[in-house]
């Protein structure tokens, strides 16, 4: 993804301020322990909605939990109403949780809306503060005002094993309401801190997934059926396997977009993780190289918004939709938060066929290849297959499209929104198309098919990039960034939550490759935050300290691998990425490998580079 430094909202949109509004220091992936499977992902807030009455809640002040007039819920009826009278006023809420100490990572996450008659843009008169315990967590201000509801997070990881009285406190002046108001609190666990598994292969393997589905009229409604086949590459047994349902991030818990029912194959847990992973425990464990199939009902419904999973208006944008397995390797099972600044997403290589039924009015560009057959009155039926891919997005509207081919022999579809004029999708074309060239000349030849982009200029993130298929603006530099992604998380995998790096900065690398950047001049203007501060900083860290993201694994990470190329040589720099993309061909790459293979490219000792360049793994 390609972030920009600002966002246009939609209803239920989140604002950069839910990118920013965090205090404590996330955990880098190297200072994480080892983990396995021994922890059970929980949510231990109870009643975090509200909509069961005030237990086990303690309000300062009866009423503070309500659903009377003046504010709304996130979700549901009730909410938490804190101040909001323009006097002199204190409101707090509180409960006992207990974190528990079987798993790595721990995550508070609420929903707030900061309503103030406050006119300051910059001083904090009334105040919200979150407490564990003595310890502050986060404040925010009435200079957090927003429209809506705003997500916040906050990694409390550190206080696995401990029962903490968590709490929310509202302090307002004595003139000028403001009103703090919470929805949809939780704090899940997930990871652990038992030893890892003897065998560290990567499993379930071989994924396959078979969908069937069908639209409402306008695209944004899509019911059916999804199963998924898979094999247990590992010696350690299988006896769970765990659904990645993303976009539940984009919803509620009690009214979430993603709805997995009716089961088969297995029996489903509860929901953990904000809601976006589902176990589901095999009738009997799977010893290496079995094979099992799950299948289930599936339900989405698109929110509003311009973003990789929401509509604009008549266009729906349908990335990270379908649930995918998530991955057990020697770390256990990774089930890492969703994060809006970057990626979370780590998945195995996978084969799909989706079948997508809708009205005939859109037009439904999609991974893979896609062929379209008439089906009842008024309807068509988009069939799309796409093999050894991590990931299956599409999108529904009534599209604009041109196509052509690369001089390279790859089909290339542009579908643009209704704003988008047609000298700007003739240019996308020709970018794109000149970009997989540029990419396939380098790291190998694009597996895909066709290549699909689709264009709106209201997409607040400027580009997303799924396999074989592209969410962008019209930009010739965020639309070759983009399309550089088919190869770095594409076919070259990698851990996106815990190695962001191995995907952004290699594909901005492979960007001013393809743009004739040279990076010189890159470290002009360098400046490190801190000494925590890495290239290779897991996205945890990059959530709390989301200003720093873009240009650390962005701009310092490209500037890294253009210093490298400067000390192996031009040459030598392109086989090494050439012979690292062939070597991990639909596998997946991490930080280890990749020192170790710039490290057998050269008699020159690479320990003081990496060290330089604080890329650490």
């Amino acid at each position: 993804m390609r972030p920009t430094p600002y966002r246009k909202l939609g209803t239920g949109a989140l604002t950069a301020a839910a990118l920013i509004a965090l205090c404590l220091p996330g955990t880098p992936a190297a200072a994480r322990p080892s983990a396995a499977a021994a922890c059970t992902p929980a949510q231990t807030v109870a009643n975090g909605g509200f909509e069961s009455g005030t237990s086990p809640w303690t309000q300062s002040t009866s009423g503070l939990i309500t659903s009377r007039t003046g504010q709304s819920a996130h979700g549901g009826t009730s909410f938490a109403w804190l101040d909001g009278t323009g006097r002199t006023r204190t409101d707090t809420l509180t409960q006992s949780v207990t974190v528990p100490g079987d798993c790595s990572t721990a995550t508070l996450s609420f929903h707030l809306h900061v309503d103030t008659a406050e006119t300051t843009s910059s001083t904090a008169y009334d105040k919200l503060t979150v407490k564990a315990g003595s310890t502050t967590l986060a404040t925010y201000s009435n200079l957090d005002r927003a429209s809506g509801y705003v997500r916040k997070t906050v990694d409390v990881s550190s206080y696995a094993g401990q029962t903490v009285s968590l709490s929310f406190t509202g302090t307002e002046d004595s003139s000028l309401q403001t009103s703090f108001v919470l929805d949809d609190i939780a704090l899940d666990t997930s990871g652990t801190t038992t030893p890892p598994p003897a065998d560290s292969v990567r499993t379930p393997a071989a994924p396959a997934y078979t969908v069937s589905l069908s639209s409402d009229s306008t695209g944004t409604v899509w019911n059916g059926h999804q199963s998924a086949t898979f094999t247990n590459a590992s010696a350690t047994a299988l006896g769970e396997v765990y659904l990645r349902l993303w976009d539940n991030y984009h919803g509620t818990c009690s009214a979430p977009p993603i709805k997995v029912s009716n089961v088969t194959g297995g029996t489903a847990g509860d929901l953990s993780v904000a809601c976006t992973a589902l176990k589901i425990t095999l009738p009997a464990p799977l010893a290496q190289g079995q094979s099992a199939t799950i299948g289930f009902d599936l339900g989405i419904t698109v929110p509003e918004g311009a973003d990789r999973f929401g509509h604009d208006g008549a266009f729906s944008f349908i990335g990270n939709a379908l649930p995918v397995l998530a991955v057990r390797d020697g770390g256990g099972w990774h089930l890492d938060p969703y994060t809006n600044n970057g990626e979370s997403f780590y998945s195995l290589a996978a084969d799909f066929k989706v079948t997508l039924d809708h009205p005939s009015t859109l037009l439904v560009p999609a991974t893979g290849t896609s062929t379209d057959t008439p089906g009842t009155s008024g309807r068509t039926v988009t069939t799309a297959t796409a093999s050894k891919v991590r990931d299956f997005a599409w999108a529904a509207g009534p599209f604009s499209k041109i196509s052509g081919t690369s001089p390279g022999g790859v089909p290339v579809n542009v579908y643009s929104v209704s704003n988008i004029s047609s000298s700007s999708a003739q240019s996308m074309l020709s970018t794109a198309k000149s970009a997989v060239d540029a990419h396939a000349g380098r790291f190998g030849a694009y597996p895909y098919g066709e290549l699909d982009a689709v264009i709106d200029n209201n997409f607040w993130f400027g580009g997303m990039e799924y396999p074989g298929f592209v969410l962008d603006l019209v930009s010739t530099t965020a639309l070759t960034h983009e399309i550089a992604h088919q190869w770095w998380y594409g076919i070259v995998g990698d851990d996106e939550y815990n190695s962001p790096w191995l995907d952004e900065s290699f594909t901005d690398y492979a960007t001013d490759l393809a743009q004739g950047k040279t990076g010189s001049g890159c470290w002009s203007s360098v400046s490190w935050a801190s000494s925590a501060e890495k290239i290779t900083n897991a996205m945890a860290y990059w959530d709390t300290h989301s200003s720093r993201y873009s240009t650390v694994v962005y701009g310092y990470g490209k500037c890294a691998l253009h210093d490298l190329r400067r000390v192996l040589g031009d040459t030598a720099m392109a086989k090494l990425l050439k012979d690292y993309a062939t070597a991990h061909w639909y596998g997946v790459s991490t930080t280890a490998e990749f020192k170790a293979a710039a490290q057998a490219a050269t008699a020159t000792d690479l320990t003081s580079f990496w060290t330089q360049h604080r890329i650490e793994g």
